[in-house]
């Protein structure tokens, strides 16, 4: 290994562990694991998991069951899956998607999410944006307003 000093671009662009900052690993400060069981979920997981919720809802239930075309498989998909994550995550922690890969939704706690977080965490999940920022533990903004974290099962 050499001690060659990363350029400022890398350092900038990479985040403050890149500058040799240690910031823990993800979860570590919400007292998770750090892989297995538990151990807050990877982004691979996590994506996997919503594209096949999604294909479901809109392909399968709206386009194939409901019969739905156009612009209005992606409305009525919409509603689907925000049903589908009201339902199956306050209820078991998990949609269909999300047992495919071996994820759930958890409170911080480790319990199973209630229904006024659940709800609030698909409205913003749904809107896509708060979804895509995210903090070092991989919470998302809709993660953080419901208290909730996604973790391996």
């Amino acid at each position: 290994m050499s001690d060659r000093q990363p350029r400022w671009t890398q350092t900038w662009m990479d985040g403050p562990r890149a500058a040799g900052v240690n910031l823990g690993y993800p979860g570590e400060r919400l007292g998770l694991p750090e892989q297995g069981p538990g151990a807050v979920a990877g982004w691979g997981r996590r994506i996997g998991a919503v594209a096949v919720d999604w294909l479901l809802c809109t392909w399968a239930i709206a386009g194939g069951l409901l019969r739905f075309q156009g612009n209005d498989v992606g409305v009525v998909g919409l509603g689907v899956f925000a049903a589908e994550y009201v339902l199956l995550v306050s209820t078991i922690g998990m949609t269909l998607g999300m047992r495919l890969f071996g994820i759930r939704v958890a409170r911080l706690d480790g319990g199973r999410p209630h229904v006024p977080g659940v709800l609030v965490r698909t409205l913003l999940l749904c809107l896509a944006v708060p979804a895509l920022i995210w903090d070092r533990d991989r919470r998302g903004l809709h993660d953080r307003a419901s208290g909730t974290v996604v973790v391996n099962l």
